[in-house]
């Protein structure tokens, strides 16, 4: 990377656990959490801010310039779907879904982004993640695919 480069990608990204089933027990998720901060850091990703909830995950990254979006997801999802296993954190085998979201968050709003993350559990007692999770999709003015289209 050169030293006059400079880059601030801002992205939200969110993906669920394996038919979005709710795998992660609170305190699992917890310790989720943290895996993903420490492991963002070790890899390079700056995280501001996550949340891990029982059946998904947002999380605020500023894109490395070194990483393309695609890696920076296979790091996060298949470490951290690794290191629960590896850990038993849950009973079974555990995997993340496939896809994921990316939203990019301009700099003013990184802030109100953030908040929205850390508030998370509370939302989702009246919101559920497919609610939420198409309405994000379709804000970014994007095609919503139901899990029946296999060619995706």
């Amino acid at each position: 990377m050169s030293l006059h480069a400079y880059s601030r990608c801002w992205l939200h990204l969110v993906w669920a656990t394996m038919k979005r089933e709710r795998m992660l027990p609170k305190a699992a998720a917890a310790k989720v959490s943290g895996f993903l901060s420490e492991y963002a850091e070790e890899k390079g990703i700056y995280m501001k801010i996550n949340f891990v909830n029982a059946d998904h995950v947002h999380a605020l990254i500023d894109l490395p310039t070194a990483l393309a979006m695609e890696d920076v997801l296979q790091l996060l999802k298949g470490g951290s779907s690794f290191w629960i296993n590896e850990n038993n954190l849950v009973q079974g085998k555990f995997s993340w879904g496939r896809g994921y979201g990316a939203f990019s968050v301009s700099q003013s709003n990184v802030a109100e982004v953030a908040r929205y993350i850390a508030g998370q559990e509370e939302h989702h007692r009246h919101v559920p993640f497919m609610e939420e999770y198409q309405k994000f999709v379709e804000r970014y003015d994007l095609k919503w695919h139901d899990d029946k289209d296999e060619n995706r």
